[in-house]
């Protein structure tokens, strides 16, 4: 596929059916979709210099295969979701585990039958883990916050210690709030897991990596003579809204547009800004083989990061005698600043301001706002994609 880095001086809006804002997830599975299902001609519009939105994956200067924001883990439960992005990608076998480092014992996470064990030690551990099978059964996810309301002194007991070692500390890094702040949709995102199987999400049926990576991946999806990627463009500078109209490049555009960026911006924050988390990512390469056991430590009693991912677990690449790490460091998203709102902060109040960004794009029957930042949600990347099937769907019905 070829790239443009900017838009060139001939370019004509009205060449297009259809527009895409954002190159990650939910914008190249809209325009992949809809160039196949519907015929449109599609351009793809992408503020950043790369493809794959925050999937972005890349060699560094070592060799190794590194995911520049932050670790992205496949997984679903998704049927569709799975056969569409296998098209354009193999996948490994790897199964995603993480370990949390509690005082420094490291315990799996979700929090399991093992992990009992080793914070209560064999016979009490044993023992309450009968406890929570009697009470939820087996192979049962339990939210963390439902299990504290449980009028039993035993499963309060495992509910204190997984509150106080496994999620104040990280919580308070991650989203600088308590959990009893946070949103049911977040808390629960980490229950605690009744069963033997310690990995990170033990129930779904499709897992792995890309075997060539997310970028790999995303080249393919976009890979379509009736689609054009341009890179380094931002669409706040070619795009004005009123009430009734998008105008692109100073034209009233009759085509439609998928945007996935924040809603907010696009508006110039004049409601005020969305609140997000955003994180600060350091990598070092380290001379030695392997630096810990699993892809990803949770560092939730100590540090001022909230985790350590080691690449090479996670992808499989064997660089004999390097592998690199990268640490995040959470904090308040600051808009203009240069930095990636990753995560929404979801509550009554932000919630009821988005809405009032959407009032004002719901009456352009041609203007699709989806994905992560246009819909305001805390999205895993499968979710994304199932919502931006969802929504080629509708197009392309409408165009039938």
């Amino acid at each position: 596929m070829q790239i443009s880095i900017g838009l060139p001086a001939t370019f004509n809006p009205d060449a297009y059916d259809m527009i895409v804002v954002g190159a990650g997830y939910a914008g190249s599975v809209c325009a992949r979709r809809v160039a196949e299902g519907a015929g449109f001609r599609v351009a793809v519009l992408e503020r950043r210099e790369h493809i794959a939105g925050n999937a972005y994956d890349y060699v560094n200067d070592e060799g190794i295969l590194v995911h520049k924001y932050g670790p992205h883990i496949y997984h679903t439960y998704s049927e569709r979701v799975h056969e569409f992005l296998s098209r354009f990608t193999k996948w490994t076998d790897y199964q995603h585990k993480v370990l949390a480092n509690i005082h420094g014992t490291l315990m799996p996470v979700p929090f399991n039958h093992t992990s009992l064990r080793l914070a209560f030690g064999e016979d009490r551990g044993e023992e309450l883990y009968r406890k929570l099978v009697d009470t939820f059964g087996e192979d049962k996810k339990v939210p963390i916050m439902e299990l504290r309301q449980k009028n039993d002194p035993d499963l309060q007991e495992v509910a204190d210690y997984v509150y106080e070692n496994v999620f104040l500390y990280y919580t308070m890094k991650q989203w600088g709030q308590t959990p009893d702040q946070i949103d049911p949709s977040v808390t629960g995102r980490v229950p605690v897991f009744i069963g033997d199987d310690d990995r990170y999400f033990p129930q779904a049926p499709y897992q792995g990596m890309p075997e060539d990576g997310y970028t790999v991946l995303f080249e393919h999806m976009l890979d379509h003579d009736l689609i054009d990627v341009f890179v380094g463009v931002d669409a706040r500078d070619i795009f004005t809204l009123d009430e009734n109209n998008v105008s692109v490049c100073g034209k009233v555009y009759g085509g439609e547009i998928v945007y996935t960026g924040p809603l907010d911006e696009l508006f110039n924050l004049d409601l005020g800004a969305l609140p997000y988390r955003t994180l600060d990512m350091q990598f070092e390469t380290l001379e030695q083989d392997q630096f810990q056991p699993v892809g990803t430590v949770n560092y939730t009693t100590s540090e001022d990061f909230t985790r350590i991912t080691e690449f090479k677990n996670m992808t499989g690449q064997v660089v004999p005698g390097k592998t690199t790490i990268m640490k995040e460091f959470s904090h308040a998203y600051e808009p203009g600043s240069g930095q990636t709102p990753y995560y929404a902060i979801i509550d009554p109040k932000n919630r009821a301001l988005y809405e009032r960004y959407l009032e004002r794009v719901q009456n352009l029957t041609n203007f699709h706002p989806v994905g992560r930042l246009a819909e305001y949600r805390y999205y895993d990347m499968d979710a994304v994609t199932d919502s931006a099937l969802e929504l080629s769907d509708e197009i392309i019905s409408c165009h039938a």
